[in-house]
């Protein structure tokens, strides 16, 4: 009878994975516990675009029109791009006095009026004119735009996937030099990641660019999403 032979924790960590504390587990007798980094890189299918109203008068009411105004130069924009305002989100109006420091006292001079908009759009050829558009409306203080997949959840199975076949790999090995084979899984923990890519404030130097000049982004594709998986693994040995 063959004695019992116990293989501890080895982790292999790829220089793209993020330093995470893991579960700690007891490796029992005649199992083998192994840690791998997976991933999966796909092509980003969706923009989100981020970008605020923001407008100050003297009166709340002022404030309150000024914003609607701008709004609506908002929808104005999009209908111009063949998008139905519908397919963005507005966040509620919120309304803050303003005030100005004098002789070390503070003194309201207006309120403010502030709201954010999102919008997703499939179709990246839009980004440009619009984030140029709402530039030359001055209706926006700051924008961000953020590339990222509509199924997160499918492309996070896929890097899990990746980092188990990883795990299991290396399980092998290990049971092959030692003359054992790998049985069936006794425990396994998953931890994963994704790199958002962000680009802020482009409007406004999209905006400064002569109209014949291609904007940056055009022509080239987005930065790939790239997800990473880490799996720890114990499985039985024969």
């Amino acid at each position: 009878m063959k004695s019992a032979i116990c293989f501890f924790a080895i982790f292999i960590l790829a220089s793209a994975c993020v330093a995470q504390e893991h579960p700690s587990v007891t490796a029992l007798p005649n199992t083998v516990y192994v840690g791998a980094d997976g991933k999966y890189e796909t092509a980003p299918d969706t923009a989100v675009l981020q970008f605020n109203v923001s407008v100050q008068e003297e009166s709340a009411q002022e404030a309150y029109q000024h914003a609607s105004k701008d709004v609506e130069q908002v929808r104005d924009v999009l209908r111009t791009n063949g998008i139905e305002p519908k397919a963005a989100t507005i966040g509620f109006f919120s309304v803050q006095p303003a005030y100005e420091w004098k002789n070390g006292r503070q003194k309201p001079i207006g309120y403010r009026v502030t709201t954010d908009v999102t919008l997703k759009l499939k179709e990246f050829s839009k980004i440009g004119p619009i984030i140029g558009q709402l530039a030359d409306t001055n209706v926006s203080e700051s924008q961000s735009l953020n590339y990222t997949l509509e199924n997160m959840d499918e492309a996070k199975n896929k890097a899990v996937e990746d980092a188990y076949r990883r795990a299991r790999n290396s399980a092998d090995a290990l049971a092959r030099a030692s003359g054992r084979t790998v049985g069936e899984l006794s425990y396994a923990s998953v931890d994963t990641f994704d790199n958002q890519r962000i680009f802020p404030h482009m409007a406004r130097a999209m905006a400064a660019a002569p109209s014949a000049v291609p904007a940056p982004t055009e022509e080239f594709t987005p930065q790939n999403v790239t997800l990473t998986a880490h799996v720890n693994a114990v499985f039985n040995l024969k």
